[in-house]
Formats: structure tokens, C-alpha cells, sequence
């Protein structure tokens, strides 16, 4: 369970920055594409390094991290955005 809620903050914290590229992209665009899909493999490894194989109750809470962590990276850029 710790490797679990280790991972997931690993997780939430590398979207970070990839959803406050993902929230100057236009939708859709290739940089947007990338900003969604580029986190993915370290979460991959991020898993494997842990050791939590691909146990089905894992997903979700890892999915839940990962969008996360684009949403907070979004809104992050909004409020850096707001303060200029």
C-alpha cells in the first residue's frame, strides 16, 4: 500500500508540468497530443521500479493521480497566467 501511495504521488507530480503544457496547447494539436501521451512511460517505469505489477486495483488509482496531476498543471498555468 505505501509503494502504491508512493507511486501515485510520483505520478500526480510528473503531470505537473505536462498539464501546464498541455493547458497552452490548442486541443488536439501534436504538442497537445505529446503532453497527454509523453508521462506515459515513466509511469510505466515508475510502476516496474516499484514493483507493482499490473494488478487490476492499481488502475484506478493511478489513473485518478495521473489526470490529477494534468488538471493541476492546468489550472496551475491559468493562475501563473491570471498574475501577468
Amino acid at each position: 500500500m505505501q509503494e502504491l501511495s508512493a507511486v501515485a504521488l510520483g505520478v500526480l507530480l510528473l503531470n505537473l508540468p505536462f498539464g501546464f503544457l498541455r493547458a497552452g496547447a490548442q486541443r488536439f494539436s501534436p504538442l497537445w497530443f505529446v503532453a497527454v501521451h509523453a508521462p506515459v512511460p515513466f509511469v510505466v517505469g515508475l510502476r516496474h521500479m516499484a514493483g507493482l505489477g499490473w494488478h487490476v486495483g492499481t488502475f484506478p488509482v493511478l489513473i485518478s493521480a495521473f489526470v490529477a496531476g494534468q488538471f493541476l498543471g492546468a489550472r496551475l498555468r491559468r493562475w501563473w497566467s491570471s498574475r501577468s
